[in-house]
């Protein structure tokens, strides 16, 4: 099955109003062109979804949360539902990103929990699976993957990926200027989808399955090249308009 090609921005904690306006003056001409290879999305921080909601009205660019909460609301001081995001205008959201699971100590249930909670909203996920530098080094790779994915698999379905994404993001790998090989990255989307297979053969061979690590335009085409790589979760590459386009060229070069 032929997948569209998926490029995600993931600002994390980074951003103002001036320097997002200015991504936005910069994007938009390329952004507005309708792209025949490449669907493409921008996860900001919660306090500018609306200024990118707005702003990214004109093209087809999807906006996307970089977390929501597993309640739909209630005494949670701090967090946001997907039911505030679905209510904004909102269509995605990041669920599962290492930071979360190793900053604020995500457990693979309280992932799972949120991204039923989301797809229930109208929210598609995209849902982060990935291996630390010790279980890499240790051989347990497909393992953590497989049971972070199982544990979403078993709470929520598969559904929620095939509207969504999921997106292997080795920890090692993130912010580190370090990427896994194309040869090593497909070797474990392959296992992913594998495990996708498991609960539908049909179904898994529509879910859109990106790679999230120090991804840049220079890695980009030949990550973009591998049979099961679907695409990018793109972090500090995105922060520069022109660098998150050129990645984005990479995918309709392909």
């Amino acid at each position: 099955m032929g997948r569209k090609t998926f490029v995600v921005a993931n600002w994390k904690m980074n951003g103002s109003y001036k320097a997002n306006a200015e991504w936005l003056q910069q994007a938009l001409p390329a952004l507005r062109t309708t792209r025949a290879a490449c669907d493409t999305a921008v996860c900001a921080p919660n306090v500018y979804l609306p200024q990118m909601i707005e702003g990214l009205l004109t093209s087809t660019t999807m906006v996307g949360a970089q977390n929501c909460s597993e309640h739909d609301q209630g005494a949670f001081t701090g967090e946001v539902s997907a039911q505030m995001l679905a209510d904004i205008g909102c269509d995605l959201v990041i669920l599962g990103h290492s930071e979360r699971r190793t900053l604020f100590g995500e457990t693979d249930s309280m992932v799972a929990d949120k991204v039923k909670r989301a797809f229930e909203n109208g929210i598609m996920p995209i849902v982060c699976v990935g291996e630390t530098l010790t279980e890499r080094e240790e051989g347990r790779t497909i393992e953590v993957v497989s049971r972070q994915l199982k544990a979403v698999l078993d709470t929520a379905g598969i559904a929620p990926f095939i509207g969504g994404a999921l997106a292997y993001e080795p920890v090692w790998a993130i912010g580190t200027g370090k990427s896994a090989s194309p040869e090593d990255a497909q070797a474990v989307h392959a296992a992913l989808r594998d495990v996708l297979a498991q609960v539908d053969a049909q179904a898994a061979d529509a879910v859109r399955i990106l790679y999230g690590g120090s991804v840049k335009a220079n890695n980009a085409k030949a990550l973009f090249a591998q049979k099961d790589i679907d695409g990018a979760l793109v972090g500090g590459a995105s922060l520069k308009a022109q660098d998150f386009l050129a990645i984005c060229e990479c995918a309709e070069c392909n």
